[in-house]
């Protein structure tokens, strides 16, 4: 089997697409979690505590001098990635949450005894006939 055909194979299987599908979403939804926590959630925080923008949270470690820019610790960024990574981490639990308790009921569902066919019919009606000689 070629490289070529052997690749061709791999990249159809149902499973590869479904995953490259996942991710296609996930990156969308990670775009729609960081607009709303900068746009959004961050804003009315910010203002909570005193008016402040969490972009502009900084610790210099180096001042700027000509043409360097100033080296600065963003931890008001680290915070707003903070929050994306908690909103994105508790939408996919609840995912799989609700995919496992789905899974769940279907493990639990018994299934509908099978309906025996006409020789084991038969042959339980000639061991009864036997039974009751």
């Amino acid at each position: 089997m070629s490289m070529m055909s052997e690749f061709k194979k791999f990249a159809m299987r149902g499973n590869v697409m479904d995953m490259a599908v996942g991710i296609v979403i996930g990156a969308a939804f990670g775009k729609i979690v960081v607009s709303f926590v900068s746009d959004v959630l961050m804003p009315p925080i910010g203002l909570l505590i005193g008016g402040v923008d969490f972009t502009a949270l900084v610790v210099t470690l180096k001042a700027e001098s000509g043409d360097v820019a100033a080296v600065t610790l963003n931890y008001g960024s680290f915070i707003q990635t903070l929050v994306d990574f908690i909103i994105i981490a508790f939408a996919i639990f609840m995912v799989v949450r609700t995919m496992n308790r789905m899974k769940k009921k279907e493990e639990a569902a018994p299934e509908a005894p099978a309906i025996p066919s006409t020789e084991v019919k038969l042959l339980t009606e000639i061991r009864d006939a036997l039974k009751n000689k």
